[in-house]
């Protein structure tokens, strides 16, 4: 039997969380999640322009913690994480942990920073620079929804570091490709 893509159930403008309870498209949490998607998939666009399979692997994990953490924003009652066949993962600090390893692995290969630097270079660093800006955007609106309800603190921690790993990673490419970073010029007031 085969399975179509479209349900029809969100014509309304609403759709099913984990659990059952539909919501406005617009809900908060939807937004949250969505914005997540949305840097998965700027993930995915930035592992094209990857040359070595070191960042394709950091960044196809970095893309699965990132489903995960879509379904644990999806899943808004921690009851509802077992239903039936499905259990529903939910952010922990072990993926989190990983991350500082990673950031501090990378800054150590890295010159030091010593001024602000402009988003660009290769393309996989402007990739990242990209997906750094979209998990910021994520980070804020998971910040927005935690004032409203109840969130998992360490989904904020997760998006938090790996806004810093994504910096650190996009300097890391240009490195190894050669490439300076793109050093901001504070403009002269005339």
């Amino acid at each position: 039997m085969a399975f179509h893509i479209y349900t029809k159930t969100g014509d309304d403008g609403s759709t099913g969380l984990f659990g059952g309870q539909r919501v406005s498209k617009a809900d908060l949490r939807v937004e949250a999640y969505g914005n997540v998607d949305e840097l998965n998939a700027v993930l995915g666009l930035a592992c094209t322009h990857s040359r070595t399979a070191e960042f394709e692997t950091v960044l196809a994990g970095f893309q699965n913690t990132l489903f995960t953490l879509g379904s644990d924003l999806a899943t808004p009652n921690p009851s509802d994480t077992n239903k039936g066949k499905i259990t529903i993962p939910r952010v922990t600090a072990k993926h989190v942990v990983p991350l500082e390893t990673l950031i501090d692995s990378w800054e150590s290969e890295l010159p030091p920073l010593t001024q602000f630097i402009l988003p660009g270079g290769s393309p996989l660093a402007a990739s990242l620079h990209h997906a750094r800006t979209v998990c910021r955007r994520a980070e804020r609106g998971v910040v927005e929804l935690a004032s409203h309800e109840a969130v998992n603190p360490e989904v904020v921690r997760y998006l938090n570091r790996l806004s810093d790993a994504l910096f650190v990673l996009a300097r890391l490419a240009n490195y190894r490709q050669g490439l300076s970073d793109i050093v901001w010029k504070q403009e002269q007031e005339q």
